[in-house]
C-alpha cells in the first residue's frame, strides 16, 4: 500500500470523526494534556505486508517517520489528546483503529487508559463484545519518573520513555478479529514509546 493512501486516510480521520469536548495540545485546563506514541521499528511493516493500516481518530493525529512505513524501521508518531484524574489518565474520546484492507475488518480501541501504577493500558475493545481489556503493559512502570516544570503559570508533568508492549493474549485476539494469518504479530511484542505530558493551571 503506498504511504500516500495511507497518509490520506489518517488525515481524513482525524478531520472528519473528530468529537467535540476532547482536550488539545495546547489545553491549560487542570487535568488535561497529550501522549507521544513512536511505534517500534518494524511493526508497520508487519502489519503492512498483510494489508493492515493502523490510525488514530477522536481528536489525535498520526505522521510517519522515514520514507516508507513498509521499511524495516518505519514509525508512525502518535499524538492523542488525554484527560486524567487522580487514578487514571484517559484518552477519553481517542480510537485507536486498525484496518484490514484485504478482508474489510477492523478492530477499534476505544478510551485507552494509562495506569502508571499498575503499568498497564486498557481499552474497551468494540469487536470484542465491547469488553473493557487490558492491551498493552508497561515494561518499565516502575523506573518512570515525573518530570515537572512551571512555566508561564503552567505546570507540566511528563513521563519520558514508557515502553509499550502488547499484553498477552491481545496479539491473537487482534489476529483473529482483523482476518490476519496465524503469528502475524507475536505475543508481547514491542509496540511503542511513548511520552506522557500532563498539562494544568499552577
Amino acid at each position: 500500500m503506498r504511504l500516500r493512501a495511507f497518509v490520506a486516510i489518517s488525515a481524513s480521520a482525524a478531520l472528519l470523526l473528530a468529537p467535540t469536548g476532547v482536550a488539545m495540545a495546547d489545553n491549560v485546563d487542570p487535568g488535561q494534556g497529550m501522549t507521544h506514541m513512536k511505534t517500534s521499528a518494524g511493526l508497520l511493516a508487519t502489519l503492512e505486508r498483510v494489508g493492515v493500516v493502523m490510525y488514530v481518530q477522536g481528536g489525535a493525529t498520526a505522521s510517519v517517520m522515514g520514507d516508507s512505513i513498509a521499511s524495516p524501521d518505519g514509525r508512525m508518531i502518535l499524538h492523542v489528546p488525554i484527560t486524567s484524574d487522580r487514578r487514571v489518565i484517559e484518552h477519553q474520546g481517542s480510537v485507536f483503529t486498525l484496518f484490514n484492507t484485504s478482508t474489510q475488518q477492523q478492530v477499534q480501541l476505544l478510551n485507552p487508559t494509562i495506569n502508571l501504577k499498575q503499568g498497564i493500558v486498557k481499552a474497551t475493545v468494540r469487536q470484542a463484545d465491547n469488553a473493557n481489556v487490558t492491551v498493552f503493559l508497561i515494561r518499565n512502570a516502575s523506573q518512570l519518573k515525573p518530570k515537572i516544570t512551571v512555566k508561564d503559570g503552567i505546570r507540566t508533568t511528563t513521563y519520558v520513555g514508557a515502553r509499550l508492549t502488547l499484553a498477552p493474549g491481545i496479539a491473537g485476539t487482534l489476529t483473529s478479529l482483523l482476518g490476519m494469518p496465524d503469528g502475524t504479530l507475536a505475543e508481547r511484542a514491542p509496540f511503542a514509546t511513548a511520552e506522557i505530558t500532563l498539562r494544568a493551571v499552577a
